[in-house]
């Protein structure tokens, strides 16, 4: 790619409202994401951090980049990590949490020693979800007297450097904000510079993965007993959210449990789960084969 002039400290023009629609497109179609017009000016943000990086000041020079050969490939990795890396948070929305606590102490009363509980935390971003959800199966685990099988939690996202940050388990003082003093001292430790390291006991139960949520139906993660997919959906368009809502139930073992972000849907019925009664908590359990909860 061939450039004749320095443009990593100068203005980059206005997107115009064709290449504004190009870039939605495309982000679109490769990621499920859908770019509002109300976020023209992230997208723009976004786009010419990483133009400036390349020496490049036009938006059809980069797009027609991005989208040729192997180049264009390694090219729309580096891309994506800037526009879907997500801020989130320890236990960020408590209630939901404590939901899958109350569930997974249900979950345990005469379930088979030997088998395992499943987990999966969907878009997980940096890993403090999963890592969440960990707490809360060790809490339950113990409030039942222990349980031979274990647990283990798929923990997946797009962004290849979230989740090497989900890998390395260290994470500053002010994403451990829904944690309470207890869980602090358990399971964290602290570093310098206001960081602290994850426990390796809830390290060594979570597999981070690379999933694309547009390629869900090939993932080989089944009979879950909670799937957890919180502040994800309110970046597609309806019926996708729909579609991948109804993927996700099909994942369920009989009696799991779905979390959601509270309003992320609210038009969505699946035959195969029943709404937990709970206003402050979004979350489906699925039914056993013969129509009644677990």
């Amino acid at each position: 790619m061939q450039t004749t002039q320095n443009w990593s400290l100068q203005p980059l023009p206005e997107m115009d409202g064709q290449q504004f629609r190009q870039w939605q497109t495309l982000l679109e179609a490769r990621t499920g994401v859908c770019v509002s017009d109300q976020r023209k000016t992230f997208l723009q943000t976004s786009l010419g951090a990483r133009m400036r990086e390349l020496n490049l000041a036009d938006y059809q020079t980069y797009f027609e980049y991005v989208t040729n050969g192997a180049a264009g490939a390694v090219e729309w990795s580096a891309l994506i990590e800037r526009l879907t890396v997500r801020e989130t948070s320890f236990m960020r929305h408590r209630p939901s949490f404590e939901a899958v606590g109350r569930h997974l102490d249900l979950l345990l009363k005469g379930r088979d020693k030997d088998r395992p509980l499943q987990l999966w935390s969907v878009g997980c971003a940096s890993g403090e979800e999963a890592y969440s959800m960990a707490i809360m199966v060790e809490q339950s685990l113990r409030r039942a007297g222990g349980h031979p099988g274990g647990y283990g939690i798929w923990a997946t996202d797009i962004s290849h450097k979230a989740l090497e940050q989900g890998r390395t388990a260290v994470y500053p003082g002010g994403r451990l904000g829904g944690l309470n003093e207890r869980e602090r001292r358990e399971w964290l430790q602290p570093l310098a510079n206001d960081r602290y390291e994850v426990a390796y006991a809830l390290r060594d139960r979570v597999c981070f993965a690379r999933v694309n949520i547009l390629e869900l139906a090939q993932a080989p993660i089944q009979d879950l007993d909670i799937i957890f997919c919180q502040n994800l959906l309110i970046y597609f368009r309806r019926w996708r959210r729909r579609d991948l809502l109804n993927l996700l139930a099909r994942r369920l073992a009989p009696g799991g449990m779905l979390v959601i972000g509270l309003g992320e849907i609210v038009d969505w019925n699946n035959p195969l789960l029943e709404r937990l009664p709970d206003d402050q908590v979004q979350a489906y359990v699925r039914r056993e084969s013969n129509g009644r909860l677990e």
